[in-house]
């Protein structure tokens, strides 16, 4: 049994937004990348995203492999499996993953990555246009994945003091949006001060939230626009929503505010009901924050 969303993602096909093709890849690309250097994999190999509820998969050879990201109580043979770390699976060993009991979304990555043919240069799932991963679509009960040729990696673990660094975050850091302007100066100062909460409307296209309105200056239609990953966007209703990886590439809705780059991954992380802020900082500070934590994933410090 696959769970109730399970895909085949890497990290994305970068490139294509002029002609109507969003990037995709994994919610959380830290625990992706991070799965797969534990298993001495290409940082981008293909791997399998859960998102809240996971499944049931049984291996045909033995292989490797390493459970990242959020807990969702994984076992193999009814024996706990220990997230951040490798872990040998041999044929006819049938692996667990129940519902999520901390954040959304969980990668199960495996010695020589999952082999699916590649869409404009990435194994990652589109659900929306049908495109990528396996079929164009999430796992079916019955499926049978391929994986890549793999070798066995040393025992690793990831290092827990840098790992901390890592961790999900629920107070959101933005930069300013393109359309400050078409905000009143009371919303766009109300907008860091409550706190927003994600409802159940939220996929990987985007994540709705509930909370302040934010109030416009005028109601005329906007130009439309191209669209980034982590823009939050305000419709005409006042409650803002963040644009995510599956994302329409253009757009007609003003935008507040921007996700920076190193909190992307928070977002991946998100699940219904959770209770979020937003924190104004700096391009330069985006920026720096970008450059730490890609230097804290590059360590050679990074796995034990």
């Amino acid at each position: 049994m696959p769970g109730m969303m399970t895909t085949v993602q890497d990290l994305g096909r970068e490139g294509f937004g002029p002609i109507g093709v969003s990037a995709s890849g994994a919610a959380d690309p830290i625990a992706l990348r991070i799965g797969n250097r534990l298993l001495g994999n290409a940082e981008g190999a293909a791997a399998l995203e859960f998102t809240l509820v996971g499944g049931t998969f049984r291996f045909e050879i033995d292989t490797w492999v390493a459970i990242t990201g959020s807990d969702f109580g994984a076992t193999l043979d009814e024996a706990p499996v220990a997230n951040w770390a490798v872990q040998r699976a041999r044929t006819g060993q049938v692996m667990r993953m129940q519902s999520t009991r901390s954040g959304a979304r969980c990668y199960l990555c495996v010695s020589g990555g999952i082999d699916v043919p590649l869409v404009l240069g990435s194994a990652s799932t589109h659900s929306l246009s049908a495109l990528g991963g396996f079929n164009g679509r999430a796992l079916r009960k019955g499926d049978v994945l391929q994986v890549g040729p793999g070798r066995p990696p040393p025992a690793r673990r990831l290092n827990p003091r840098i790992a901390a660094g890592l961790t999900p975050r629920l107070r959101l850091r933005v930069t300013e949006g393109l359309q400050p302007d078409w905000f009143t100066e009371g919303s766009r100062r109300a907008f860091f001060e409550p706190t927003y909460r994600v409802t159940e409307a939220s996929n990987r296209m985007g994540l709705r939230l509930e909370g302040a309105t934010i109030e416009l200056r005028f109601h005329n239609e906007m130009i439309t626009a191209g669209v980034p990953v982590g823009a939050i966007q305000v419709p005409a209703g006042g409650q803002p929503a963040i644009v995510f990886v599956e994302q329409q590439t253009t757009g007609g809705y003003p935008v507040i505010a921007n996700v920076i780059a190193a909190d992307l991954a928070s977002v991946g992380q998100l699940r219904p009901r959770d209770v979020i802020e937003f924190e104004r900082v700096s391009h330069e500070a985006a920026r720096a924050l970008f450059l730490e934590q890609e230097s804290c994933l590059e360590s050679d410090e990074l796995l034990l």
